[in-house]
């Protein structure tokens, strides 16, 4: 199926299973999607199935937005508590489309979860509350991670079954960095890899990496192990975060568990660091990188400069373990983790330049096909170990592919005979009308950016510290949204210099000497000829101010 096949079939409110290899173009017809939906005013509901999926569409977890958190399974007493939560209950009824991403990663029980409380909201038994639905993902990628070690898939959901939704298999092929990392990929993913392609595999094995390059490992332990290496070749003495818990010991225990973030965090500056919560409006997601490039001053609290030149100052985080409202337990730790390496899991969806990649240890279906996809080119790749059983798919998944493939092609030439009837244009127009929705263009829908809420609140004429009280963020954010705003225009040198403190105003002369004998880009040689003597924050801010002059 094409992509353009795939959108025609969206837009006619469809329930639709998206899928296809990587690089069949499954992001840019879900793109596609979005924008011709906001063109006809409608917001769809972006969703993924992790942290780091949800990044890379701009959306949030689907555990955050239905409500349904860390929770395994939903007893009835659950399924009145999310029922009863104001935001969930409003975001859940204003919502038309639904889109979930990185479905492969999604367990059968969270999607029957999703799915009851859908039902529950909406007060309709129809699947998923009788929202159209939109699942994305390729089930040749890492299957849900399963405590008991038999993964469940979603396709295998009692809520998938009722669904029942077209297979839009997309089979166009749009990568075309590297014509043989690709017939690779394909060898493997439909079960033909043979001694041809091993060897095509082995010349990338003594190939040296150099420094710097990700390095992808299939077990945690060799994670920490090259991390704690890497650390110990910086200069100076590691700060340590310990992690504090409040509540039930057991529940604490089980949060400790699920958090990404060790109980005892080092780190020295220079360190290569991922976040490990998600926290939007403070500018970073689970699975942010960036490097710590100093420590505030007066909190101890790390400064982090991300891959996109943003500087962050992260204050502890905390996870909760909520029952009837009230908080069980909960703990509280730094939300960062050494990220010099980092697991098969955690790069999935990431598109790397290059990448260090050990399959000598792999021990589940689809690792070594997910860590070679995420190398844009064979010269990209450094293979530090293998074993066959990297190219191992899983045999559930294979036999599920080829149905998906024919059940494809069914959709395909169904809806062409509805193309050339104009029946697909009805159903079309109907779709529009039962959403709300425009059936000619209008334009996009407007959604308010976290910087525009601060500037709203600047405008109001409020201080500060007001702003950060409304906003519930910490200081170091709010002068990431003035730095945001002043280089988007909506803010003037003027403006900024309203709300900054005496402090800043009166070493202004100093602060900019320093930035023009360094450089404005980064903080840390100004902070550096300074002598400390201004923190990363009041830098930031005096940046913001003299932006542009």
């Amino acid at each position: 199926m094409t992509q353009q096949e795939a959108l025609n079939i969206l837009k006619t409110g469809a329930n639709v299973f998206l899928t296809g290899s990587p690089g069949a173009g499954k992001t840019h017809t879900v793109n596609a999607y979005v924008a011709w939906l906001r063109e006809r005013g409608v917001e769809p509901a972006i969703t993924a199935s992790t942290g780091i999926a949800a990044t890379h569409v701009k959306g949030v977890t689907i555990h955050s937005w239905s409500g349904i958190g860390v929770r395994e399974s939903l007893s009835a007493s659950d399924l009145d508590a999310i029922a009863s939560k104001e935001h969930v209950v409003r975001r859940i009824l204003k919502t038309k489309v639904l889109i979930i991403d990185e479905i492969s990663m999604l367990s059968a029980g969270a999607l029957s979860m999703v799915d009851a409380v859908l039902k529950e909201v909406r007060q309709n038994d129809r699947p998923f509350g009788g929202l159209q639905i939109l699942l994305v993902g390729d089930f040749f990628q890492l299957p849900p991670i399963s405590k008991n070690g038999e993964a469940s898939f979603a396709f295998e959901s009692a809520a998938w079954r009722e669904l029942n939704p077209l297979i839009c298999y997309l089979s166009e092929q749009h990568r075309q960095e590297d014509e043989k990392l690709l017939e690779l990929l394909a060898a493997i993913r439909e079960g033909r890899a043979d001694h041809t392609h091993v060897s095509l595999l082995m010349t990338r094995e003594d190939s040296e990496p150099e420094d710097g390059i990700p390095r992808l490992h299939t077990h945690n332990a060799d994670v920490d192990r090259v991390n704690a290496e890497q650390l110990d070749k910086l200069p100076g003495n590691p700060k340590r975060y310990t992690m504090k818990g409040v509540g039930s010991p057991v529940l604490i225990e089980a949060l400790k568990r699920g958090c990404l973030s060790p109980e005892s965090l080092l780190l020295k500056e220079g360190a290569v660091v991922m976040a490990t919560k998600n926290n939007q409006p403070a500018g970073y997601v689970n699975g942010t990188v960036g490097v710590i490039v100093g420590f505030e001053r007066t909190t101890n609290f790390p400064i982090v400069e991300t891959r996109d030149g943003m500087t962050l100052t992260i204050a502890p985080a905390d996870w909760e373990i909520e029952e009837n409202g009230k908080v069980r337990a909960k703990i509280t730790q730094i939300p960062l983790r050494l990220a010099w390496a980092i697991t098969v899991h955690k790069s999935q969806g990431q598109s790397l330049d290059a990448a260090a990649i050990d399959l000598s240890r792999a021990f589940e279906y689809g690792q070594g096909y997910v860590a070679l996809s995420r190398v844009r080119t064979l010269a990209g790749l450094f293979l530090l170990g293998w074993s066959e059983n990297a190219l191992i798919m899983h045999p559930r998944v294979e036999e599920k592919d080829r149905e998906f493939q024919e059940l494809s092609g069914e959709a395909t030439r169904a809806f062409a005979v509805l193309e050339e009837t104009g029946e697909r244009k009805v159903l079309e127009e109907r779709f529009l009308k039962a959403i709300g929705a425009s059936l000619t263009p209008t334009g996009p829908v407007e959604k308010r950016s976290t910087f525009e809420e601060t500037l709203a609140l600047i405008g109001e004429g409020k201080s500060l510290e007001q702003i950060k009280e409304d906003r519930g963020l910490t200081l170091g954010t709010i002068i990431t949204h003035l730095e945001k705003l002043r280089e988007s225009g909506q803010l003037s040198s003027e403006d900024v210099r309203g709300l900054a403190p005496e402090r800043i105003l009166d070493g202004l002369d100093s602060i900019q000497s320093a930035f023009e004998k360094t450089s404005y880009k980064s903080l840390t040689p100004a902070y550096k000829k300074l002598k400390g003597k201004y923190s990363f924050d009041e830098l930031k801010f005096a940046r913001a101010i003299l932006a542009g002059e």
